[in-house]
């Protein structure tokens, strides 16, 4: 039985799986992996983590067989930071926690620290690449300003982020709880698809952190 305390507290867990998957060519959450498809994996430890998780999708009758609430976009055709929105908008706890259906590594550990220490109204991890913002927190707080962007044609996520209360976790703390950084890792092409089950095969030999 999982201890109270490996709950992450006043946290929904968000699932993106609304993409358009252009360039994989099908829909990346169904991918199989290691005898279960990106989606299941990813729910089954997100469910782990928080007491409510979403799934944010405008197809819910794909993901029929997973007991959570399904939720569509309010601003459809806007990527994203649309998902984002609309996973905060439905969510009943004051924050989230905000993953993408390819992202088939993600550490508990790390998703826990960036929860339980946020004290803003977002808080994302930097990478060599960039900002994640699809592997960090939100807080209610960011609803009026994402919308101003969504109702203007927005789709970039960092575009609010001037409008509110943003924190950046450096790689030297998160590193602490994922050293290889193989939370960030997503697939966007068959030939990542390919590459990734081959790393998988070989027991994740060969992973390059971020």
């Amino acid at each position: 039985m999982m201890a109270v305390s490996d709950i992450v507290p006043a946290t929904t867990g968000i699932v993106l799986a609304g993409g358009e998957s252009r360039r994989m060519g099908s829909d990346k959450s169904l991918l199989p992996l290691d005898g279960e498809r990106f989606i299941e994996r990813i729910f089954r430890l997100m469910a782990e983590l928080f007491d409510e998780v979403l799934i944010v999708t405008n197809a819910p009758e794909l993901y029929a067989d997973i007991a959570c609430r399904k939720v569509p976009d309010v601003y459809r055709g806007r990527g994203a930071l649309a998902g984002i929105h609309a996973g905060l908008r439905h969510a009943r706890s004051p924050q989230i926690f905000v993953v993408a259906c390819d992202m088939p590594f993600l550490r508990p550990e790390l998703i826990r620290h960036i929860c339980r220490t946020n004290r803003w109204d977002v808080h994302v991890p930097r990478t060599a690449s960039g900002l994640e913002p699809l592997h960090a927190c939100y807080r209610k707080a960011c609803l009026p300003a994402m919308e101003r962007i969504l109702r203007k044609g927005g789709r970039r996520i960092v575009d609010f982020f001037p409008a509110v209360r943003v924190a950046e976790m450096s790689p030297a703390v998160w590193r602490r709880h994922d050293p290889e950084g193989l939370s960030f890792l997503n697939v966007n092409t068959p030939q990542d698809y390919f590459a990734l089950r081959r790393t998988v095969l070989a027991g994740n030999d060969g992973m390059v952190g971020q």
